[in-house]
């Protein structure tokens, strides 16, 4: 495709070379770059794309768009743009063809809740008889294949290749996280959406925001148009207060869901919570449905509700929304079941906010029916250590005994951060130990454990590494867990028959 044509609607400031020259593909990263490739010079959070421009020439970069003024020793046509990111969103999108225009797209965003959201929404789709795709936290689903995530919301370039992919293997839908970083970083700019969804709001990525009004200047974003025309359906949580300013900036249809909801809120009737899942009557404006999830805890309730409402809004009949949400069976780490036979529950779940561990908590404690609560968790290095105090204190209030350990320290000393935490245990003067080393952690847990009891691995959830200043581990909450009770179990058993002999 010729570069005149890659370059349409992008904002330039000065061109030096030919925009004749013909483009085989576009890219962010100097080792994707292709002989005659596009590269776009992004400035990441640790690396300066423009630093990498020398080594994507030396690929065969036939152009290259930049921020900066062109340079003459430049041996390919050099674009110097307003904004870089936006100019990557804008050339991908051209070069694939806008395929946003063809496979309708449905962002989820919001602190906590994105990921079961957008799973059930996949469901729901396929319940319809859809072709979808997916993005978020844990993986992408694209045409077939299940690809693990790099990212929550893939970088703009990245984006419009899976969307492309999806276009041409038929798909009509995608339902996306859409995080507060791809936001803010314009990864999808250029993208229409068919509908937009917002959950909640609570502190979280304030390394990257800086303030709570800034964060959620980024979720906005979604619901007033990125690069691309209002999404015509907004979902809207009308239990979060934040929604109240988020409701008059919806320029299309506004659907309301909530626990608190009146007849024009879809909302669940006589809902109940047990470990088994959660049976309930869906209630909309059009009609009521019943509705019996293998899905557990209240906070999925509240994903439940947005799921549905989004369909709802799309014009889904009701029967078909009760089939989609029904059959998703279950979520990677958000409040995964670890069962090898023991006396107590053992749960892996991704809540790493104070929102999150406020509803994890009150779930586990609501199932719990007099057993105790005894959760483990650790926060990660290098990100908001403003959150690890009201974690410390929310779980020390709502469990019986808390477990501190390491998550992701990366270049942080796993300590340090354990005793970030520990203010707020102590502030709430909960019972509290203290075991670095997480498989550790889990074996104390496990120890402490009577019939009845929940155990929370909190934190991690789906995640398979472990990530330190100098190194990154293979690691899985749940497969250390089944290690360990496996364990348990065999030491138990071989103790019986020493007992029988």
């Amino acid at each position: 495709m010729e570069l005149a044509r890659v370059l349409a609607g992008v904002e330039t400031l000065a061109v030096a070379g030919s925009l004749k020259v013909e483009v085989t593909g576009v890219a962010y990263d100097s080792r994707q770059v292709r002989p005659d490739g596009l590269f776009v010079a992004i400035h990441g959070e640790k690396l300066d794309g423009d630093n990498f421009i020398p080594q994507a020439i030396g690929a065969g970069a036939a152009a290259v768009l930049s921020e900066r003024p062109p340079r003459p020793e430049a041996r390919a046509t050099w674009v110097q743009v307003r904004s870089a990111r936006q100019a990557l969103a804008l050339t991908a999108a051209n070069f694939y063809g806008h395929p946003a225009r063809s496979v309708k797209l449905i962002g989820v965003t919001g602190t906590n809740g994105k990921t079961t959201t957008t799973y059930l929404l996949e469901s729901v789709l396929r319940a319809a008889g859809y072709k979808a795709g997916l993005f978020g936290t844990v993986e992408y689903h694209v045409a077939g294949q299940v690809i693990p995530a790099a990212q929550t919301t893939p970088e703009s370039a990245d984006l419009q290749g899976f969307l492309a992919g999806l276009r041409d293997a038929g798909a009509g839908w995608a339902v996306m996280e859409v995080s507060s970083h791809g936001l803010a970083l314009d990864r999808v700019y250029a993208c229409p959406f068919a509908a937009a969804v917002f959950t909640n709001l609570s502190r979280d990525h304030l390394d990257f925001h800086q303030t709570m009004d800034n964060y959620f200047e980024a979720k906005k974003k979604l619901f007033l148009g990125c690069g691309a025309e209002p999404p015509p359906l907004c979902v809207l949580n009308a239990d979060e207060p934040r929604t109240r300013e988020l409701e008059p900036l919806c320029q299309g249809q506004v659907v309301l869901y909530g626990l608190k909801g009146n007849g024009k809120v879809v909302t669940a009737r006589r809902p109940q919570l047990t470990f088994s899942g959660i049976e309930f009557t869906l209630h909309t404006p059009a009609g009521s449905v019943p509705v019996r999830s293998p899905l557990v805890g209240r906070s999925n309730l509240w994903n439940l509700l947005a799921a549905a409402a989004t369909a709802h809004g799309l014009g889904l009949p009701l029967e078909t929304i009760a089939r989609g949400l029904e059959a998703l069976a279950r979520v990677p780490g958000r409040f995964e079941r670890v069962d090898a036979g023991q006396p107590f529950a053992v749960v892996v779940d991704f809540a790493h906010t104070d929102l999150a561990f406020t509803n994890l908590l009150e779930t586990a404690r609501e199932l719990a029916r007099g057993g105790k609560v005894i959760i483990v968790f650790g926060s990660g290095g290098d990100r908001d250590r403003t959150k690890r105090p009201l974690m410390g204190e929310i779980a020390a209030r709502l469990a019986d005994h808390v477990i501190l350990t390491t998550d992701n320290p990366r270049s942080e000393d796993p300590v340090r951060i354990i005793n970030d935490i520990l203010v707020g245990v102590q502030k709430a003067g909960g019972s509290y130990t203290v075991e670095v080393e997480r498989e550790r952690a889990f074996a104390k847990a496990f120890e402490l454990a009577r019939e009845g009891d929940i155990v929370l691995l909190a934190g991690k959830g789906h995640q398979a590494t472990q990530v330190y200043r100098d190194r990154t581990e293979p690691w899985s909450d749940a497969e250390a867990a089944r290690r360990l009770l496996a364990r348990r179990g065999s030491a138990r058993a071989e103790t019986a028959r020493s007992n029988a002999r």
